[in-house]
């Protein structure tokens, strides 16, 4: 994927809270489309390898997340975190992280993930199909800047982090800002 590149259009199948709901478990289906999550909005997206993996859970997620407010200042609307899990999985994590600003997306099946250039095997550790590492700055559903960790292969021996992280993605929106104010 690279920048100008129209994000691919699926429907990612959700689970949401519905107060309507009795019982233990108050949840509803909801189908939600890339439009639904991009249309009309500049986000970043970060996708990942899974949820409540170590690198996952300890940097890049928290780190979107605390640093919400900076990157309202550079004009982004949302922050999404996307993962090749299922939605009670994405759903659990975020309440685990106690998030209140990144917003999870499952790709349970992959199709985004695949669609993106970015599904591998990760059978080395036991993880089957999954998302390599990347983030992107998107507007209108449109790619303005991407940043993918490197040695995307299948069955990498590691986990590359540092050009996905929340740092990079900020310190290239404060500079593209100072740029189009020049």
């Amino acid at each position: 994927m690279k920048t100008g590149h129209k994000l691919p259009q699926v429907t990612f199948r959700t689970r949401v809270r519905d107060e309507s709901i009795d019982g233990p478990n108050p949840f509803r289906w909801q189908d939600m489309t890339t439009d639904d999550y991009f249309a009309g909005k500049r986000v970043v997206l970060f996708s990942l390898p899974g949820a409540f993996t170590p690198t996952c859970s300890t940097y890049q997620l928290p780190g979107f997340e605390n640093g919400f407010a900076d990157f309202a200042a550079q004009g982004v609307d949302a922050i999404y975190c996307m993962s090749v899990n299922d939605s009670f999985v994405m759903n659990k994590w975020a309440e685990a992280q106690a998030l209140e600003n990144v917003k999870v997306i499952p790709d349970g099946a992959g199709e985004f993930t695949r669609r993106m250039g970015m599904l591998v095997h990760k059978d080395n550790l036991g993880f089957g199909l999954r998302s390599w590492r990347y983030a992107a700055v998107v507007k209108d559903g449109v790619i303005e800047a991407w940043f993918e960790e490197p040695g995307l292969a299948d069955n990498h021996a590691e986990d590359p982090y540092g050009v996905s992280s929340p740092e990079t993605v900020l310190n290239w929106l404060v500079e593209d800002a100072q740029g189009a104010a020049a």
